[in-house]
């Protein structure tokens, strides 16, 4: 698997956990005592898109030798 792909996938699953997330919380499926590692996980998966989607641009940068 080349960078690009792995990058692509870490950020559709990162994306599919955040909304899950949200949803389930939502529906008030979590306990109390359970909500701040739903939320550290969250946070986690909102890191993870934004630093591939960087990485994906740097990529992006340095195959092409300037920017999109």
């Amino acid at each position: 698997m080349n960078d690009s792909k792995y990058y692509d996938l870490a950020t559709k699953v990162s994306r599919s956990s955040i909304a899950i997330i949200d949803a389930i919380t939502q529906r008030g499926a979590f306990k109390g005592e359970e909500l701040s590692t739903v939320g550290q996980l969250r946070d986690q998966c909102v890191q993870l898109v934004q630093q591939t989607e960087e990485r994906e641009q740097e990529l992006e940068f340095d195959e092409d030798g300037e920017e999109e």
